[in-house]
């Protein structure tokens, strides 16, 4: 069974909150037959709040982890963001497509944690 890197998983949540990201949210599939480890799951309220939040997650793990993501997709409209780090997966959305998308609940059996605003 796989467990989530939790230093690779602090770095993607704090690169988040330092673009004022909100309803940073992780869904741990960790215990399930899923494509990764996780999802971290966060929304910005404009196409620049989305792709600041992209650049800083990008420039942060980059720094700390000396890891680039192996995929990354959307940011020509940053309506929703997707970074592939392999085991975790970013999501980053606009608040619209987040309601419509609702990733969140793809995995009924994964667990869900809900992190708090921090402003």
């Amino acid at each position: 069974m796989t467990t989530i890197n939790s230093t690779l998983l602090s770095a993607i949540v704090e690169a988040m909150q330092e673009k004022k990201a909100h309803n940073i949210t992780i869904v741990d599939m960790s215990k399930l037959d899923a494509p990764c480890t996780c999802f971290v799951i966060a929304q910005g309220e404009s196409h620049v709040q989305v792709n600041a939040i992209h650049d800083e997650v990008r420039r942060y793990v980059s720094k700390q982890h000396h890891q680039k993501p192996y995929a990354t997709d959307g940011t020509d409209n940053a309506i929703w963001v997707a970074m592939d780090y392999g085991e975790i997966i970013v999501h980053i959305f606009q608040p619209e497509a987040r309601e419509y998308y609702d990733i969140e609940h793809l995995w009924a059996d994964a667990e869900i944690k809900q992190i708090p605003d921090i402003y």
